[in-house]
């Protein structure tokens, strides 16, 4: 639920308050009417032994860029052997168990939090579902239903005891970005931005300290994708569509990768993020006929009818990763174009009308270009008028989309 927390704060104040719209063609401005503070928590606790976290915040307006952390808060989680896990706060909102732990069979889990006003909240007592294996993450070319070629993620998964039932997918991408520009080793410094310029006095090269050819992104899911084989005669999910990939989309570029989770729900969960998935859809958050508030098993004990949204979720999870190159799924395409147009060019260091201007001194201190390779003559001597070949920053430096530091699950 990594990307899930802002989006139910905010949907969750949507449904509480009114705005008013200018028209139906029109561009819509959302104006507050009323407003319910009111807590938002998000508690998964699977059966991983590790660190668990757990998100307190609370609901915001149009006006505001995000929810406010709840700070300073008693967080725990009991079970019914009376063991005691407590959750401090490592950042704002977040708060991380001490100890490592896991959900186990069996066990009935409860979660109780104490704010810094001193309003207490209770979950209902949850138990761990059955754990299955996810069996296979599917990578087939395809078109969607707008006949755009791409490729569609699946997942196949079974369950023999048909007991599980009700299921939850989160995934997260993570792509190779290769720019397009090899950089020359040295990077172009500027040594004097003070008139008269030359290229001794005013710019050198030094080498350079950074990857900035290969780089790597990470891109959570922020959907609630769900499937439920409640009507079906076995519990088996056959080629479920996770996520559809455009095949013009420069993510999948150069080598793609994708981690998809399962999780295994009770069906008070699958409820609970089934109604919210559904409220999410601008059909919903537009209607007139707002749907209302969305029950969740988390109450205060002080007033049971304090709004608190939130569900606390025990679940087993099970995960698969793929990875593929683009020429592996579409072997009779060309590459997709990078993220941004690249073009190579050489900046005069006088400018031709005003010799107290230096375009290139300008454009390195904006750090608007990179040094591709430096122009000399058949002596070696560098040109005094244009004397580098440089290209603009994010074709020539991946860091600009990415970070440079290659994921250890990364497989080349």
């Amino acid at each position: 639920m990594k990307l899930i927390k802002n989006r139910t704060a905010y949907i969750f104040y949507t449904l509480l308050t009114g705005f008013v719209a200018n028209g139906c063609v029109e561009p819509i401005d959302f104006e507050t009417i009323n407003f319910d503070d009111a807590l938002v928590i998000e508690a998964t606790i699977t059966n991983e032994f590790k660190h668990h976290e757990i998100s307190l915040t609370r609901t915001f307006q149009f006006e505001d860029d995000a929810p406010s952390a709840e700070s300073n808060a008693i967080v725990i989680v009991t079970d019914d052997l009376l063991n005691t896990y407590t959750f401090e706060e490592t950042a704002p909102s977040k708060y991380v168990s001490i100890n490592e732990f896991s959900a186990e069979p069996n066990r009935v889990y409860k979660l109780e939090i104490t704010t810094r006003a001193g309003s207490t909240y209770s979950s209902q007592p949850s138990e761990l579902p059955q754990t299955i294996q996810l069996d296979e993450v599917l990578a087939i070319r395809e078109e969607n239903t707008n006949g755009i070629d791409g490729v569609t993620i699946y997942v196949n998964s079974f369950d023999p005891t048909g007991n599980s039932r009700y299921y939850r997918y989160e995934f997260e991408e993570t792509y190779k970005i290769l720019a397009p520009f090899a950089l020359s080793p040295e990077k172009v410094v500027v040594l004097s931005e003070l008139p008269p310029y030359s290229i001794t006095t005013s710019v050198t090269t030094q080498p350079r300290t950074q990857e900035e050819r290969v780089c790597f992104n990470t891109v959570f899911s922020n959907a609630i994708v769900q499937t439920q084989t409640t009507g079906l005669l076995e519990d088996k999910i056959l080629r479920f569509p996770i996520r559809f990939v455009p095949s013009d989309d420069p993510i999948i570029r150069d080598r793609y990768s994708i981690n998809v989770t399962q999780y295994v729900q009770s069906l008070e969960a699958f409820t609970y993020y089934d109604v919210l998935n559904k409220l999410t859809s601008s059909e919903s958050l537009l209607s007139q006929n707002q749907p209302g508030f969305i029950n969740g098993n988390i109450k205060s004990n002080e007033n049971p009818d304090e709004k608190v949204l939130g569900f606390f979720e025990i679940t087993s999870v099970s995960s698969k990763r793929l990875f593929f190159n683009f020429a592996d799924i579409f072997p009779d395409l060309n590459r997709p174009a990078y993220y941004t147009e690249c073009e190579l060019e050489s900046p005069r260091l006088i400018d031709e009308n005003d010799p107290t201007i230096s375009p290139l001194i300008d454009l390195i201190n904006s750090n608007t270009l990179r040094h591709v390779e430096t122009i000399t003559d058949l002596l070696g001597n560098i040109n005094p008028v244009t004397p580098y070949r440089m290209v603009n920053r994010p074709c020539g430096d991946c860091t600009v989309f990415g970070t440079n530091v290659k994921p250890n699950f990364w497989i080349d």
